[in-house]
C-alpha cells in the first residue's frame, strides 16, 4: 500500500483524547479517523454540490470494517488518513484507507457501505448521478462490478 494509490489524503494531528496508556492511538479512534477521511471525500466528489449529495450520503450504511495495524501513531504527531473507492458494485462500495506518519505506513483497512432505503434497510442501487461523481473524481481505477452481485 502506496500513499500515491490514494485518491484522498487529509492531515490530523493526534489529540491528547486519543491515546491510551500505552502512549500510542487507541486503536478505536483510526476508524474515526477513517470516517473524518470518508468525509472529506464525499466533499471533494460534491464539488460545491455537497447538498445535491446529501440524500445520496444519507443512504449509505456502514456493513463491514477491518483494519490491519503496522504501526502506531503517538500524542500531537501530524498524521495522514488516505482514502480512495477500491470497489463499486450495484448497490455497495468499498473504501480503502491507510494512515502514515511522514514515510511510516502506520494503518490499513476498508470500509463497506451499502446503499440502502432507509425505511426498509433493504439494499438499493446506488444513483448513477453519485456514481459517476465518484469515478470522475478518481484517480486510482477500482473494480467496478456489475450484474447480480452487490
Amino acid at each position: 500500500m502506496r500513499r500515491e494509490d490514494f485518491t484522498l489524503l487529509h492531515a490530523l494531528r493526534v489529540r491528547w483524547v486519543e491515546v491510551d496508556m500505552q502512549h500510542v492511538v487507541f486503536n478505536a479512534h483510526y476508524l474515526m479517523y477513517f470516517d473524518v477521511a470518508i468525509g472529506e471525500y464525499w466533499r471533494a466528489v460534491g464539488k460545491g454540490a455537497e447538498r445535491d449529495f446529501h440524500d445520496e450520503y444519507m443512504k449509505l450504511y456502514s456493513v463491514k470494517a477491518t483494519l490491519d495495524y503496522h504501526g502506531s501513531a503517538r500524542y500531537d504527531e501530524l498524521i495522514d488518513v488516505g482514502c480512495r473507492l477500491a470497489r463499486l458494485g450495484r448497490s455497495s462500495m468499498t473504501f480503502a484507507f491507510g494512515v502514515w506518519r511522514g514515510a511510516d505506513h502506520l494503518v490499513s483497512g476498508e470500509i463497506v457501505y451499502v446503499h440502502v432505503e432507509p425505511g426498509t434497510k433493504k439494499g438499493t442501487p446506488i444513483p448513477e448521478r453519485l456514481r459517476n461523481a465518484m469515478l470522475a473524481y478518481e484517480t486510482t481505477a477500482p473494480e467496478v462490478v456489475s450484474g447480480g452481485r452487490a
